[in-house]
């Protein structure tokens, strides 16, 4: 997929991964990049210097997601490339001696970020790209939706949910020409991972929000499935497949770590 001339919306756009890729949307020659973010005001920072629009929108609620959408719809045309980039880094806790919790509360609102998210972008755009023949979700994850995160039971399950998801709606439209790419990095240099405790997500480098950008540009032109700015993920993938008992055996002592030093 080429972005030019195309009208794109970005959740998330306020900073991080979601600013860095409105601005190579921009570069690209996008027709409107659309930045949705919780936060009004830094939607609007990153939308003004690139002549792009700014929507508030709390993606874990189904009536902000469409408002977006119709509205983009309405103010620019069809929604070429819907990414649905949001994420939160709630729920981290190495010292927790109860992967189930104590409160519903992270696991509800991660379910409602990092899943419902997704669906309510694809419930209301499906329809809309049948209809005129195709479209695009880039839906940012992480490479704990692959492998794990160590720290975060919620974080780790709902970025597997939203894998799995991503796979059906890859499967279930392929035969409507709407395309699926899933953004699995691990350390990205962002609010939400200074945020955490420091752990393994970041053991093969943070990289850059522009570097990742430049990789989602290759991914979406290649039509990936799986965008892994950091290619190692794939090794380790092939490891935790090849024999599951191993690598939990490893991730917990990864833990083990985790906890000794966040413990002293």
């Amino acid at each position: 997929m080429q972005v030019a001339g195309k009208v794109v919306v970005v959740t998330g756009g306020g900073n991080g991964i979601g600013k860095a890729l409105c601005e190579a949307f921009h570069r690209e020659g996008a027709a409107k990049v659309v930045v949705v973010d919780i936060d009004p005001a830094a939607a609007r920072a990153v939308a003004t210097p690139i002549g792009g629009a700014a929507f508030k929108c709390d993606v874990g609620k189904e009536k902000d997601i469409l408002h977006v959408i119709e509205e983009t719809e309405h103010q620019f045309g069809p929604i070429a490339l819907f990414c649905s980039n949001a994420g939160i880094g709630g729920g981290f806790d190495p010292l927790s001696v109860n992967a189930g919790g104590t409160s519903d509360e992270p696991w509800s609102r991660s379910w409602a970020v990092h899943v419902m998210a997704h669906v309510y972008a694809a419930r209301h755009l499906i329809p809309r790209m049948k209809a005129r023949g195709g479209g695009y979700f880039l839906n940012t994850i992480s490479a704990a939706g692959l492998l794990s995160q160590v720290g975060s039971p919620a974080y780790s399950t709902t970025k597997h949910a939203a894998v799995g998801f991503a796979e059906n709606l890859a499967i279930s439209h392929k035969a409507d020409n709407i395309k699926v790419s899933i953004l699995c990095p691990q350390g990205v240099d962002t609010n939400m991972l200074r945020s955490i405790p420091k752990g393994p997500q970041s053991g093969d480098g943070d990289l850059s929000p522009e570097q990742v950008a430049q990789d989602v540009l290759k991914g979406l032109e290649a039509e990936s499935f799986v965008i892994l700015p950091h290619p190692q993920v794939l090794g380790y993938m092939r490891k935790k497949t090849e024999n599951y008992d191993r690598w939990i055996a490893g991730m917990a002592k990864i833990q083990a770590k985790m906890r000794e030093s966040y413990g002293k």
